[in-house]
């Protein structure tokens, strides 16, 4: 009996009726008065409770304010940090390329290149080729398709650019020829014999890659041409332009000289390439 009474009392407290009156101070004349129990006053204050709650959620959740908050990042910054973590590793790879391509450069002025090194677009996937092991000789039963391919691809450098735009390729010097192109002795090039401090001029528009000293070659320039062609220019005296520089086709870029360890005198090593492949430059250029 004592559990029904019990109860009976917590309803009664929960429902029993107060009056909440407003005074005026001084005059004591009613304002404002409101019928109150304990179970509205529970009700009310859990009502107040969740929508402050769900406002305060929806404020942070849909609102730039949560931005003030601290734990929560703003949504401008996270796309930045995004963007910049994808340029981060494009420049990355890119980097890489780049120091490939001048490792093969490197190897170029060394004289340990061989004609499939040296391409920058594909120094991931070409095959390594050591010119030593290379038969140049034509077998008695491809001869005829050999001699077939050397004429059609005789000027195929020359029709390529011709069908893409008005080229033409200046001598970077004039003078006596002192050994022609030979890739079975892996000279890549051409030996112009001419005075010291002769002018040597760009065969072509285009960009310094390349201007440096080394010990074999002495001053070194490397000048990269549209349509795929690089020019190398070896043994100079001087350079007269910078790595990074624009040139126009007939404008002198360094002297005849007889720098470095592999020259017996006075001349220019002058290098064709095209697509990463060596050229000979007498195909194309009068000296």
């Amino acid at each position: 009996m004592s559990k029904p009474k019990k109860s009976k009392r917590i309803k009664r407290k929960l429902l029993y009726k107060y009056r909440l009156v407003v005074l005026n101070e001084d005059t004591f004349e009613e304002q404002f008065a409101l019928r109150l129990n304990r179970l509205n006053i529970f009700v009310g204050v859990g009502i107040s409770t969740i929508l402050i709650i769900a406002f305060t959620t929806v404020l942070i959740a849909f609102t730039p304010l949560r931005e003030y908050i601290p734990g929560y990042a703003s949504t401008k910054l996270r796309k930045q940090a995004t963007s910049l973590a994808y340029k981060t590793d494009s420049l990355q790879i890119a980097l890489d390329q780049k120091n490939r391509y001048l490792e093969s450069i490197r190897r170029v002025l060394a004289g340990e290149v061989s004609p499939l090194d040296f391409e920058e677009e594909n120094l991931d996937t070409v095959n390594q080729i050591v010119a030593d092991t290379v038969n140049f000789n034509a077998s008695e039963t491809d001869s005829l398709l050999r001699k077939e391919v050397a004429e059609e691809e005789r000027f195929n450098v020359q029709k390529q650019l011709d069908s893409k735009v008005e080229f033409s390729l200046f001598s970077p010097l004039k003078g006596e020829i002192s050994e022609n192109f030979n890739p079975q002795t892996k000279h890549y090039a051409v030996d112009v014999v001419a005075q010291e401090n002769t002018p040597v001029k760009s065969i072509a528009d285009g960009t310094v890659i390349f201007a440096e000293w080394s010990a074999a070659t002495g001053y070194v320039i490397i000048l990269e041409h549209n349509h795929g062609l690089l020019s190398v220019y070896k043994h100079n005296k001087s350079l007269t332009k910078a790595q990074g520089e624009m040139v126009v086709a007939g404008e002198v870029i360094a002297k005849v000289g007889n720098t470095g360890e592999l020259t017996t005198g006075p001349h220019l090593h002058f290098e064709l390439w095209s697509n990463g492949y060596p050229v000979n430059p007498q195909e194309f250029i009068e000296f």
